[in-house]
């Protein structure tokens, strides 16, 4: 399916949505174009953004959107503000579940928790505090992991400095107890 969005327009959405700079190879390998067409493109796109909110940054051959410099006064004022960082339950408790069991697949967090886990993970992967790691052997699932960003926002230097994790004995099942 071929998509309606102008070149420049499909540039712009991808290196908006993109974590990093992006080659011009890569960026051709998404759209589908000729190096030399995207590179056309990003120029066109450049220039478009000119009396915008942001610019097109290019650096050793990588693409990403920026911020223009004249609105760093009031970017500068809005990271001033604390940022809602707060976790909800279901998100620390998938969180553990990855640090404490991980690697892990989706199916394998959602199984120790008791509930679909899929956006659970998304948002953790959106929010950097997990990463891919691979590939179940089995079933060929992607497996997650914490991040570094993780171990940073938790003050860890790795894994090993988690907390060991004890399960209070009100929440054990009364057939596990000996008699």
């Amino acid at each position: 399916m071929a998509n309606s969005l102008a070149l420049p327009a499909q540039l712009e959405a991808v290196l908006f949505m993109s974590s990093e700079p992006l080659s011009t190879q890569r960026l051709a390998e998404l759209t589908e174009h000729s190096d030399a067409t995207v590179e056309a493109a990003l120029q066109e796109l450049a220039a478009a953004l000119k009396p915008r909110g942001l610019r097109l940054s290019q650096q050793s051959g990588r693409y990403q959107l920026v911020t223009a410099p004249e609105a760093s006064a009031l970017i500068g004022r809005l990271q001033a503000e604390p940022a809602p960082t707060e976790l909800t339950p279901a998100a620390l408790e998938t969180l553990a579940v990855v640090a404490y069991q991980g690697p892990a697949t989706v199916r394998q967090i959602s199984d120790y928790r008791g509930v679909s886990s899929d956006t659970m993970v998304r948002n953790l992967l959106a929010r950097g505090l997990i990463e891919p790691h691979g590939r179940r052997r089995a079933t060929d699932a992607p497996q997650y992991q914490v991040s570094l960003l993780f171990l940073q926002q938790f003050g860890l230097a790795s894994l090993a400095d988690l907390p060991v994790a004890t399960v209070p004995t009100d929440t054990v099942p009364e057939a596990t107890h000996a008699h």
